[in-house]
Formats: structure tokens, C-alpha cells, sequence
């Protein structure tokens, strides 16, 4: 029985060790690069400045640190805090805000540091997060995401291609 018993361990220890050899023990991530990031908020505040508008622009990368931030020229103060909310929110939970609008008037909705109104875009490449973009001060959180996504879409391919 003993001998058994040993046995069965022996060998579930000798199956089990390729599974632990594959999990590795670092994983590599890829981050837009500060050129890139500036690249998307410019993008952003000249997308808006086609429509009138004047707006704040906040890039932050995958973990919702900011890499890049504008406020154009007689857009409010207010638009630079509510911008990185909206970039924030949006890669935290790996979704445009709009799509969040329903979760706003939640426990999880109501806290400080979340905006869950339209105007924050995630960056994607290769179906991989890499950051987010959030924008403020159109009269609608629409707008704002229109901006968000064109500033996105001006670096989208090169993005792509350099996956």
C-alpha cells in the first residue's frame, strides 16, 4: 500500500512537471512609446479643432499611468482631470466608456477616480491593450470619443505594423 502510494506521487510529480516548466517566470509587455503617445493626443486636439471644439487629451499607457497630456488653448482647466478619468476607466476595465454608461450609477461607478461617460477609448494592437485615450470637453461625451478614436486611428497602423 505503501509502495502504492508512492508510486502515485511519483508519477503525478513527474506528469505535472512539464506543465510548471511552461509557465514562464516573466512575461513581456508591450508599451506605446512617449513619441506614439503624443502622436495620439495631438491627433486627438487637431480631430476636435476640426469641429470647434477645444478640448483636454490625456494618454496614459495600460496600467493608466499618463504618458502624454494637452489641454488646448481655451479648453477648461477641468477638461485635464476629467480626461485622465475617462483613459483611466477605460483601460482599467479594457472598454470604450461609453460601453460603461450603465455601470455608472453603481457602487463601482461612483467612485472618484472613475468616469463612466463616453470620451474614453482603449489603444489595441494585435487585440493586445496597450493604452488609453480620454477626452473632454465637447458638449457631448460623443464628441469627445470621436476624437479619442481619430486621434487613435492616426497611429492605428503603423501600431499594427509594428507588432
Amino acid at each position: 500500500m505503501k509502495k502504492t502510494l508512492l508510486l502515485a506521487a511519483a508519477v503525478g510529480i513527474l506528469t505535472a512537471g512539464p506543465a510548471f516548466a511552461d509557465d514562464p517566470m516573466m512575461v513581456s509587455v508591450k508599451r506605446l512609446s512617449l513619441d506614439t503617445a503624443q502622436r495620439i493626443a495631438q491627433a486627438t486636439i487637431d480631430a476636435c479643432r476640426e469641429k470647434g471644439i477645444q478640448i483636454g487629451v490625456t494618454v496614459v499607457d495600460r496600467d493608466g499611468v499618463i504618458q502624454a497630456q494637452l489641454r488646448d488653448t481655451i479648453a477648461a482647466p477641468i477638461t485635464v482631470p476629467i480626461s485622465f478619468k475617462k483613459a483611466y476607466t477605460a483601460v482599467n476595465f479594457n472598454a470604450d466608456t461609453s460601453a460603461l454608461t450603465e455601470r455608472a450609477d453603481t457602487p463601482v461607478g461612483r467612485q472618484d477616480f472613475l468616469v463612466m461617460s463616453a470620451g474614453g477609448a482603449t489603444v489595441s494592437v494585435g487585440g493586445a491593450l496597450v493604452g488609453g485615450v480620454g477626452v473632454s470637453g465637447a458638449p457631448a461625451g460623443e464628441t469627445d470619443e470621436e476624437c479619442a478614436k481619430a486621434g487613435i486611428e492616426a497611429v492605428q497602423d503603423d501600431l499594427e505594423m509594428a507588432m
